[in-house]
């Protein structure tokens, strides 16, 4: 018989604040979100330099970092569901118009396709050589750390966005409840009770 655990007894974290994981035998991550270039829009030189930037800036990193590509169907009914509501209250006829030629022209278009998201992190650890150490300085090093990685992602093209506590738990409720977190967002009092858990 298959026993189920919670996505918290699965998950090897002990606490997540101020953004920082904290993970067991005093090893810390973060997480940061970073836009993506169109590499293919770049020409072949372009693209060259672009490798050659992003093979130095691995290379200068002092400690290994993770890159995760997050990829979701994103669910279009609420969009219409607003384009709806909008010609609904809309007075001017041209408007009403517009919008329900803009509304069949949407669900034409995605109609037996899937849209998709693409969402790209990087994990940036920090693990003191103690394996212990006061969150206030922790958390100062972590920064350090974020902020070379920060540069040199903006060196590629790439803006980026430091992760707070509540995003990071809502990334991971996204990984193990995807049905659910497509129609249900995690709500205040449960990222309380996570947080705090």
């Amino acid at each position: 018989m298959i026993r189920k655990h919670s996505s918290r007894k699965q998950i090897d974290i002990k606490e997540v604040r101020d953004g920082v994981l904290v993970l067991p035998g005093g090893k810390y991550r973060t997480v940061l979100e970073a836009s993506s270039v169109n590499f293919e829009l770049k020409s072949d030189e372009e693209q060259d330099v672009l490798i050659d930037n992003f093979q130095n800036f691995l290379n200068s990193l002092p400690y290994p970092i993770q890159i995760l590509i997050r990829i979701r169907e994103i669910d279009i009914d609420d969009y219409l569901g607003r384009l709806s509501e909008k010609s609904k209250s809309e007075k001017e006829k041209v408007y009403i118009k517009q919008i329900k030629n803009y509304s069949r022209f949407v669900k034409k278009l995605v109609s037996g396709n899937k849209i998709l998201s693409r969402r790209f992190y990087v994990v940036i650890p920090y693990d003191p050589e103690n394996g212990k150490g006061e969150f206030s300085l922790v958390r100062e090093q972590i920064k350090l750390n974020q902020d070379i990685v920060v540069k040199g992602l903006e060196r590629l093209g790439m803006k980026t966005k430091y992760l707070d506590s509540i995003e990071v738990l809502e990334l991971f409720y996204s990984f193990y409840n995807p049905a659910q977190n497509k129609t249900q967002q995690l709500k205040e009092k449960t990222m309380e009770f996570l947080t705090n858990a």
